[in-house]
Parts: structure tokens; C-alpha cells; sequence
């Protein structure tokens, strides 16, 4: 997902939303920040944001249907969580070696629903990598809402991750039982060791009579072999429909000779709904 012209869609949406003494007070704080590199006037308007704009919901009457208010509407986000996240912009694009530390340092100490905010809009701010650290260390979180706003519906963990960063987010995500639709970029983030790890853990579960929710498979099909053309057989003959329909998808998708002739010779009505896109990962449900 990429986003162009960001600052101004963010300034044309807070004109649009924000009150106009409420943003005359915005402005000000922040042309001084800019101006004078002041550390001190960051922390001070960041902190009052929250006195000073309202969780109001946005406007995008000055802004055309784009990715940007796609993701911004998508998210919910209100004007004190675009505030915030705006401000960040001005002054990184203002002087990203001098800012991006402070940032991190705001980040830090940031109560839940700031660092919720923060996670969630990141991948809107300049030099947005230079925060991996700080994305990553959330995962440790058992805060469901911090987890949950870089997990879900958010591309900064496929962008930025590493394998090994990402295999951590993803068996947490299914671990702690959040919708896994809302993963973004599964597929692509898909990995012969994310298999394999996928596939034992399905067995452990099936050996304790668990369930495992159907698209916890999804990043599996391009690396199936003999011991997951097995999982999916399993699949296929379960009484769980979903869990059916995950076997078909990932058979489906597969680069693998065997699995592609299970799917067609066993269980050619599940190709058609497919191919008439009544099977997709997004509707997969328990």
C-alpha cells in the first residue's frame, strides 16, 4: 500500500475537520516546534492535543476518494488521533535527523491509547522504518488493543518486518485468537519455516481435540509438501466446512502437482466455487 501527497491530504482533511481555533492554536505550536527545533515545545503540544482537539469524527470534503481516506476510514480515526499523527509528519519532514528520536522518545512513555494511535498511523510518517525497534517490541504486549493496531489491518509488519519478526506477529495473532483476515499481506509474507511451524502446531492441537481457526493455513500454500498434502487431506475430510474450504484454497494455490490433483480429481465442486469466488480467504469464517 503506498500513499502520496501525505501532508497535504493530512492538512486538507484537519482544515476540513478541526475547528478553527482549535487549528489556529495547532498551528502555532507546531511553526514554533519547526522553527526553533524545540524538544520541548514537541512534548508540550503532543501532550496537549489532547486537551485542545476533540476525538472528533473527520471530514474528507477537501480530499478525493484515495488509499489514504480508504485507510483512514478503515481505522476510524478521529481528529485528535490525526492531530497527532500530523504533527509527527511536520516535524520529521522539517528535520528527520533532529525529530525522529524524540518521536521515539514520545512513543516510550506514551499511554495505551497514544502508542494505539501511534502503531496504527505509522506507516504514514517519513522514514517510517527507522521505528522497526519500536513496532517489533509491541509484540510483546498482552495489551489486545496494541497488539491488534500493528497485527491487523495495518501493512507496516509486511513492509518492515523480517521473517522471523513477522512468524512471531502472526502465530501470537493466531495464538491469542484475532481475526487473522485482517492480516494484511499474508500470502506474500508466507515462508517455507512459517509452514512448517503452522503444520506442527496444527498437530499439537489435534492431538489435545482443539480447533484451529481455517485461515491460520493461508500462508501455507505455496510450501507444501508431503507432511502438509497430508494436513490438507485432513482438511478436506472434515466435517467443518471452512475447514474444507482452506484445504481447497491452498491446494488451489499451490505450486504442487499432488496437491493440485487432489483438489481437482477428489473434490471438483470446491474449484468451481472458487473460480466463482464464492471460496475466499476474506468470508472464511468458523
Amino acid at each position: 500500500m503506498q500513499f502520496e501527497n501525505i501532508s497535504k491530504d493530512l492538512l486538507a482533511i484537519i482544515n476540513s475537520s478541526v475547528k478553527p481555533e482549535n487549528k489556529a492554536w495547532f498551528d502555532k505550536k507546531s511553526a514554533k516546534i519547526v522553527a526553533e527545533n524545540s524538544k520541548r515545545d514537541l512534548y508540550l503540544t503532543y501532550s496537549m492535543i489532547a486537551v485542545k482537539i476533540p476525538p472528533n469524527p473527520l471530514s474528507f470534503d477537501q480530499v478525493s476518494d484515495s488509499p489514504l481516506t480508504k485507510y483512514l476510514t478503515l481505522h476510524e480515526t478521529n481528529t485528535q488521533q490525526l492531530v497527532r499523527v500530523y504533527l509527527f509528519v511536520q516535524v520529521l519532514e522539517a528535520d528527520n535527523d533532529f525529530f525522529s528520536p524524540l518521536v521515539a522518545n514520545i512513543v516510550q512513555v506514551a499511554d495505551t491509547s497514544e502508542l494505539v494511535t501511534f502503531l496504527k498511523y505509522l506507516i504514514l510518517l517519513p522514514n517510517a522504518g527507522y521505528y522497526q525497534n519500536t513496532a517489533v517490541d509491541t509484540l510483546r504486549t498482552n495489551i489486545e488493543t496494541v497488539f491488534d493496531a500493528i497485527t491487523l489491518k495495518n501493512p507496516y509488519p509486511s513492509l518492515y518486518f523480517n521473517t522471523q519478526q513477522w512468524n512471531q506477529m502472526y502465530l501470537k495473532a493466531a495464538f491469542l485468537q484475532r481475526d487473522l483476515r485482517q492480516i494484511v499481506n499474508v500470502e506474500k509474507m508466507g515462508n517455507k519455516e512459517l509452514a512448517k511451524i503452522i503444520s506442527d502446531y496444527a498437530h499439537e492441537r489435534w492431538k489435545a481435540s482443539r480447533t484451529i481457526d481455517p485461515n491460520f493455513w493461508r500462508p501455507v500454500s505455496k510450501f507444501i509438501d508431503e507432511v502438509l498434502l497430508k494436513d490438507m487431506e485432513r482438511l478436506f475430510k472434515s466435517a467443518n466446512n471452512a475447514e474444507n474450504y482452506a484445504a481447497a484454497l491452498c491446494c488451489y494455490e499451490s505450486n504442487n502437482p499432488k496437491a493440485k490433483q487432489l483438489l481437482e480429481e477428489d473434490y471438483p465442486e470446491l474449484v468451481k466455487k472458487i473460480e466463482n469466488n464464492y471460496i475466499k480467504w476474506e468470508t472464511i469464517t468458523n
